[in-house]
This record gives C-alpha cells, structure tokens and sequence, in this order.
C-alpha cells in the first residue's frame, strides 16, 4: 500500500493543476493541460525534484466521445474507480461553501519512473458520506455543470489543496500554479498569513511574502479560456469573511473576480509556455513581467517501443537523458523506416477496428488530433474541396482525425458534424477517418503511426501544442502554422515544413492555399519520389527536437529559473 511517509520531510514544492493524465484508466484530465501535468509529474520523478501534485478526482471522468451516424459527437460520463487505482489516506479538512462544511479527502497515488524514484499525486475528493449530496457531486465531472459549480471546484482545489498539505504534514515552501484554477490558494495563503501575523504591516507586506512563495504558469492566450466569477456569487458560496472585498478587488478585478489576474497579482514568477505565448500574454497583460518557459513531453511516455529499442541500442541512457537524442542523427535509414512501418502498421489496425475504414501502409497518412475548438481550425484542411479531389488524384494520401468538443462548445460540435460531412462527400476516392474518444491511449498510437503530423491554429492562438513534440519523438513529420512552440523548432525542409509566414497576417484562405501547396509541390512528392529525404528529415525532427523539446528540460529550467529566486 502507497504511502506518505517517504516524501513528507523532501517535499518542498506543491504543483497545483485541475487536471492531471497520469494513466489512461484515470480519467483525470481532459486535454492539453492535463497532458503537461502528467508529463511533469513524470520528469519530477526521473529528476528526483521534490514536488507534490495535487489535482481533483474528477471520478465521473470529463468526456466518453461517441460519434453518432449523422457524425455528431455524443458524450457520455466516464467514470472511473479511485479505489482501483490510489489509496485513500486518513486525513480529512473542511472548507465552507455556501455557509456549509464540506469535507475533502485525498486519494495518493504514486509516480514511479525507472529508475524507482517517485513522487505523490493528491486526488481530492468530496464524495463522502459527511456531505450533502450536492457536495459529494463538487468533484465529480471535470470542467461539468455551471459557473457556480466551478466555482466550487476551484475553492476545493487551492483552498482545500492547501489546507490538506498542511493537515498531512507537508513543509511547503513554493507553490506552482498550473493555469488559473488554482488561484484561490493564493487568497489562502494570504489569509493565513494575516491570521497568524495580527500585528503585521498591512497587506501589501503579506501579499509580497505570498508572491515570494507562488510560481504561476498561464496557458491560454484565448480570452474566454480565463476563468471569471461574480463577486456576488463569490461572496455567496466562499462567504464575505473569508477575505474581504475591498482587499480581493485590487488583486482580482474591480468588476468580477479574475483568477488569471488574482494569480498574475499573487505570484512571484510567471510564465508563458513558449515564446511567442509569453509575449502574447505580455500584450494581454502588461505591466507584468512574463517569463518563457516552453513545454516539452515526457520522452519515454511517447515514444513507440519500435523507436525506443532503437534509442537504447545506440543511446542506453536516452530516457532519463533526452537531450542524448541529438545523436539519434546516426541511425540507419532502413532502421528508422522499418520502425516507423510497424507503428504505422498499428494504427492502421487502430483505424480499421474502431471505424472499418480499410488505409493503406504505402500511402502517405496525415494525422490530426486535438481539442475540437473554432482557433484550433480542424476544418482547414477542407476549405476547398475540389482542390483536396485534385491533390489526390494526382498523389494519393490519407487523413486520419480524432478531438473532443467540449459539451458546451457548439461551435466545436458543429466542426466534428461538418467534418464528418465531408468526409461523406470525399468517399470513396479518398480514405479519411475519424477516431472517436480520442484520449492519452490513442494519442500514443496517432503520434507514432501518422507519416505527417497536422496543426492549423489561428496564430496567435497556439499557447504552445504538444502533439507535433510526441510525433517528432517518433519520426513523424510536422506540417503546421506558425504559431506556439512550433516557430522555435521549424526549420523547413529538415524538421518539416511551415504553414504561413512568422509574424505574418495571413487569414483562413491564404493559410488553406499554402497548406494545399506545400502538399502537392512539397510534402507528397518527396515521400514518393525521394524516400532517403524523407528519413533524412525523419532523423533530423527527431535530433533536432525531440533532444530538446523534452519535459526533462522544461523542468530543469522551472527548478532553476521559477523555484530556485533570489
């Protein structure tokens, strides 16, 4: 049975993140930023950094996708059991909500990487027989239900993640915010401050003994993506005394309780997630002082066993080192492809068994998968149609697809529904699928088994994207607009190819007719015409990014630049 006792007296930093993707039976994350949570969790135990992960249960999961015979997408809870997968340890708090006790529990589970060190997760959990039902639910769906349920979710998280630290015995010294939700840890920090300093110097003083402990991360540049509450409802469910409105108010907004604002105001160091998003943000927010730290993807989590063999043949250390990959340069040609092949080979099975669509090993795959949003663009790819018949008719190829929408995305519902409709109208001169539920599970098999890896944001919209880091890992070519991480990593040509000018203003159309150029002129005839150029390219993508686009690195630069201040 997992247990405590190893890391209270080495634990010294506490990452807080709403959302966490440790395993694939977890259902604690929903995308993007539950991804980068696991995959920092993951080089915190390669590295042996003293951190602790607290983060939601979120036991009725966030989304099961079922795509629907007219191509709508149906979601569906997805639960999962904590009991099957963490221990429940004997320590409970209380916050107040709505003027009532509600009771949080944490689960613990366990990272261990290779090498046997580990580090704890906290899984907070209200579903106990000494809430209401109502409050049992408050952990329940990740990101579900409205405003004031997020509300509550987001007290349990930081107020309720702090308060069950110190009820385990943590010693914590610096608290990282992954993203704004957990923001109220802050307003605790502060309050606890206070209380036990009665005859301090007001609070300005306190508030710089809290920025001096918080290091925050923001990761969307998209307005809507900042979480905002009424004070009214604020003052109703957290209750007027907890911190008093004319303090919360200059940190947090005149008008409605800003948590990226209450984070940027509390918190010593902030960062972006690649340096075209610190600057966006810059621009979003200035008068702060924001950072870049770009993402990177935990290597062996990623990386298809056929590749991973070849990496331990020739660099035994590559896993707990990445940026050994850089040599990765010097791996034979036919190794490279055969391994490609037999990822590839899986997905193709993966596509036939979820969806009977029947592709072809010696034709050209393009994959896209992520979040189905409106700046995320999915529907790029078939802004013209004839021109996409004509591409293929000249040099077949072939697209495989997968994202969720979230429940309230109507627009990014209605994108799975067109493309599907698309798809339709394609068949049966093109062969395109789309792989429902997409979750950590399928995102190994799509980024190891596409021969191209598709992005097509709304620049500047791309905080960073990782998917296309996964996909070089294993070889797999990035196609994509410039935008996030990807301006630090293309050289086109040798890592793969740019969609769009950096920095230009290129609206859906041009980008449309640059992506169908670089697939006819460039993209498709090189895979069939020069085979040793494209595992040449093959093997630069995977030295050239993969040894540096790394969570080890990301999370070197975090202990160094964000912990570790004067």
């Amino acid at each position: 049975m997992a247990t405590l006792l190893p890391f209270l007296q080495r634990t010294s930093i506490a990452y807080f993140s709403m959302e966490i993707a440790l395993r694939p039976e977890i259902h604690s994350y929903s995308g993007g930023l539950g991804i980068l949570a696991g995959d920092t969790a993951r080089s915190c135990a390669d590295l042996e950094l003293p951190v602790v992960f607290v983060t939601l249960a979120s036991r009725a999961g966030y989304l099961r996708q079922e795509i629907a015979a007219d191509g709508s997408q149906v979601g569906h809870d997805d639960p999962w059991s904590p009991a099957e997968w963490a221990t429940p340890l004997d320590v409970m708090i209380a916050v107040t909500i709505e003027g009532r006790s509600v009771w949080i529990r944490p689960w613990l589970y366990v990272v261990t990487c290779p090498i046997g060190h580990q580090v704890p997760v906290l899984l907070l959990d209200t579903s106990l027989d000494q809430n209401t039902p109502e409050d049992r639910k408050i952990t329940d769906r990740l990101y579900g239900g409205d405003d004031v349920y997020r509300l509550k979710q987001e007290i349990v998280l930081g107020i309720g993640g702090v308060r069950v630290l110190q009820a385990l015995g943590f010693s914590i010294g610096t608290y990282h915010l992954n993203e704004g939700h957990a923001a109220f840890l802050t307003l605790e920090l502060l309050r606890r401050r206070r209380r036990d300093r009665p005859g301090s110097n007001g609070l300005a003083h306190e508030a710089d003994h809290v920025r001096n402990m918080c290091v925050f991360t923001t990761h969307t540049p998209v307005e809507a993506g900042h979480d905002r509450f009424s004070y009214e409802a604020v003052t109703r469910v957290l209750g007027s005394d907890f911190v008093p409105l004319d303090e919360i108010k200059p940190l947090a907004g005149e008008d409605r309780l800003n948590m990226t604002r209450l984070a940027l105001n509390l918190s010593g160091y902030v960062n972006g997630v690649a340096r075209r998003h610190a600057e966006t943000t810059q621009r979003m927010f200035p008068g702060y002082t924001i950072a870049a730290i770009t993402n990177g993807v935990h290597a062996p989590t990623w990386t298809h066993p056929a590749f991973a063999k070849l990496y331990q043949d020739i660099l035994p250390n590559w896993g707990h080192e990445p940026e050994l990959l850089v040599r990765a340069d010097q791996l034979r040609d036919e190794d490279v492809w055969a391994a490609h092949q037999m990822a590839k080979r899986e997905l193709l099975e993966e596509i036939r068994r979820s969806t009977g669509v029947v592709m072809d090993p010696d034709v050209p795959l393009v994959g896209f998968a992520r979040r189905m949003t409106g700046y995320k663009r999915p529907d790029l790819l078939f802004s013209d149609m004839q021109r996409l018949r004509t591409i293929n008719g000249r040099l077949p190829f072939q697209v495989v697809m997968a994202g969720k929408a979230h429940p309230r995305d109507m627009q990014g519902q209605h994108m799975i529904r067109d493309i599907h409709d698309r798809m339709r109208q394609l068949a049966p001169d093109m062969r395109i699928a789309f792989l429902p539920n997409y979750d950590m599970a399928l995102a190994r098999t799509l980024v190891a088994g596409a021969d191209v890896w598709l992005n097509t944001p709304l620049p500047p919209m791309e905080a960073s994207g990782t998917s296309g880091m996964k996909a070089a890992l294993n070889g797999v070519l990035n196609l994509s607009v410039l935008d996030g991480w990807w301006i630090e990593a293309c050289i086109d040509g040798v890592t793969g190819w740019a969609i769009g000018r950096d920095g230009g203003s290129e609206g859906a159309e041009r980008h449309a007719l640059e992506l169908y150029d670089k697939l006819e002129r460039q993209v498709l005839p090189l895979y069939y015409q020069d085979r040793a150029r494209w595992a040449w390219m093959m093997k630069q993508g995977i030295s050239k990014i993969a040894s540096y686009f790394n969570s080890q690195r990301m999370m070197r630069r975090y202990t160094t630049e964000a912990y570790v201040r004067p």
